[in-house]
């Protein structure tokens, strides 16, 4: 094979690279972190205070799986307490299997997560409230 066939199927390989990047840059789904990326942004120090004041307290909240149950553990300070606030489990990679939910603790502290949330790994984003005082906390999680 001469020189000028060699550099005929070097174009026609290097073409058939690009097409192919160009053909899965179309393809790929690009996912935001939050619908409201600039609003969430803007009240970030909530967050921080919150997270300030989570530390402060004697434990952290704990989640535990147990087969398809998740258990979350509010620290001590909760037991017994009036307690709102929210817990949601972040999918990074897909925003299917964002899950939102709200706080239900019973007497000991704890909430029973059934198996809504699908396999993967997730970071749980918590804020809760008592007595007035906001809190926050992230714990990276996988469900297997």
């Amino acid at each position: 094979m001469n020189w000028g066939y060699k550099l005929m199927v070097a174009f026609i390989v290097f073409a058939v690279m690009i097409v192919y990047l160009v053909v899965r840059c179309f393809n790929t789904t690009y996912e935001l972190v939050d619908k409201d990326y600039y609003k969430s942004e803007l009240k970030y120090q909530q967050v921080i205070d919150g997270s300030d004041r989570a530390n402060t307290l004697s434990s952290s909240p704990v989640f535990t799986q147990n087969g398809k149950t998740i258990t979350l553990q509010m620290p001590d300070e909760m037991k017994d307490q009036q307690v709102t606030g929210t817990i949601y489990f972040y999918c990074a990679y897909d925003s299917n299997k964002d899950k939102k939910f709200h706080l239900e603790i019973d007497k000991n502290g704890t909430q029973v997560f059934g198996n809504t949330i699908a396999p993967g790994k997730y970071i749980v984003k918590f804020d809760w409230s008592k007595s007035g005082k906001t809190y926050y906390t992230e714990k990276n999680i996988t469900i297997l």
